[in-house]
């Protein structure tokens, strides 16, 4: 059986699902397609390991899509506060008072309500779902996986394994990291290894929830802290985040729920509130890796499957929204010309906006991952300067504030200074 689409979407994800979304509400004839099952969300369920820091330029694109009423319904909760800190020790560590290079972002010192919401990725997904399904010119095939692609010259198709047929005028790949859309279009990609890797923990700890997130770094890596919403009887959820070494990690993982909640309050920064209970733990490697092309004729990529960064600041999701945001404005603009959907010069429109800003988040996580996971007096020099500056300097301070929060697109100065003072980053 065939199926006619404008456009046939692969991977519904966050960012998948939002294209989807936002297609549909322009009219567009959509096939998306997903592996998985819908996503589902019990209120009684503990927090999903997987959590995402949405920007407020995400909120802004969800609301637009209709998802944000859905989310905050579930489980959203907003931090106003962002802090970033040096645990290691050096020379001077007895006689100078500790976190002298601190930095806070407040949202208050930019006439902000908050910086962002730590968000269940279910929850996001599901919400999006929603949107998508609730589009009549929206079409959801999920459990079904693609087997081949015709990427033609008058038209793209993918093949299901149920035997489906869909066609259209681009194919979109939103399928991840892994992208089978990308390798079936013969996409390459530039892959590097991070050394860490990273474990996340469900838990649950004493006190209100914070609307905090703070990470402090160690020469091992950083250790994170992401509030999430209460859990009842004067507790509340957290995600937590330890990078470190494989054969650390794994040691970790090793322990029972006991030994290892006594592990992380003695390597935490004592800022973490006294945890009461861990609900779940995995561990993944790292990587940054960029598509050498988001478009090879009627095949386009956005979010993991055309780039991915290192998950300092959980800015992942963020770039993805921006590219199915940039994309849905591309096409909606072809359609209005008249234009076929794969027209190269629009196609190449979404490639010249989305790739810069990519790198220059790649960059940003870069500078931090580098300038800290070390142990080299120098570097460590220079990153208490870096922050010194960054804490003296409010004007500095709230440029990199609004470039997390996806309200400034442009690259801070002070990360721009940081990166050439680093022989390794000039390249990317």
């Amino acid at each position: 059986m065939t199926q006619a689409f404008d456009v046939v979407i692969v991977g519904a994800g966050m960012v998948g699902a939002a294209l989807a979304a936002g297609l549909g509400r322009s009219g567009f004839r959509v096939g998306l397609v997903d592996q998985g099952a819908a996503p589902s969300f019990d209120a009684a369920q503990p927090p999903n390991i997987r959590v995402s820091a949405l920007s407020a330029g995400s909120e802004r694109y969800l609301a637009d899509l209709g998802a944000w009423p859905d989310i905050l319904a579930m489980h959203a909760t907003p931090y106003t506060r962002l802090a970033v800190w040096d645990e290691t020790d050096h020379p001077l560590s007895s006689l100078l008072p500790r976190k002298i290079a601190e930095v806070v972002f407040d949202a208050h010192s930019l006439s902000a309500s908050h910086l962002g919401h730590i968000v269940e990725n279910r929850v996001t997904q599901q919400a999006l779902w929603a949107c998508a399904e609730s589009q009549p010119s929206v079409s959801l095939f999920a459990g079904l996986a693609v087997t081949s692609l015709d990427n033609g010259r008058d038209g793209a198709s993918v093949t299901l394994d149920d035997g489906t047929e869909l066609t259209g005028q681009l194919v979109v790949g939103a399928d991840g990291a892994n992208s089978g859309v990308r390798d079936l279009a013969g996409i390459g990609v530039t892959r590097d290894q991070y050394q860490q890797q990273a474990m996340v923990v469900s838990a649950r700890y004493q006190g209100p929830v914070q609307d905090i997130t703070w990470q402090g770094f160690y020469p091992s890596g950083p250790r994170a802290f992401l509030p999430l919403h209460a859990a009842g009887n004067g507790e509340s959820w957290a995600s937590l985040v330890w990078y470190d070494s494989p054969k650390e990690l794994s040691r970790l993982k090793s322990l029972d729920n006991r030994a290892l909640i006594s592990e992380i309050q003695r390597a935490f920064p004592p800022e973490l509130p006294p945890l009461t209970h861990i609900d779940a733990r995995a561990s993944f490697p790292i990587a940054r890796q960029h598509a050498k092309t988001y478009v090879n004729n009627r095949v386009v990529l956005i979010g993991d499957a055309a780039h991915t960064i290192n998950p300092l600041a959980g800015q992942g999701v963020n770039l993805g929204f921006q590219d199915a945001r940039c994309l849905q404005s591309v096409l909606r603009e072809a359609r209005r010309a008249g234009s076929d959907l794969a027209n190269p010069d629009r196609l190449k429109q979404y490639e010249q906006q989305r790739r810069p800003a990519n790198r220059r988040m790649m960059l940003a996580m870069d500078v931090f991952y580098h300038l800290f996971s070390n142990r080299t007096p120098p570097l460590h020099l220079l990153r208490n300067l870096g922050l010194g500056a960054a804490k003296a300097m409010p004007f500095a301070r709230n440029r990199v504030a609004k470039y997390a929060m996806g309200i400034d697109d442009e690259l801070p100065p002070v990360i721009r200074r940081l990166a050439g003072l680093l022989p390794g980053l000039r390249q990317l």
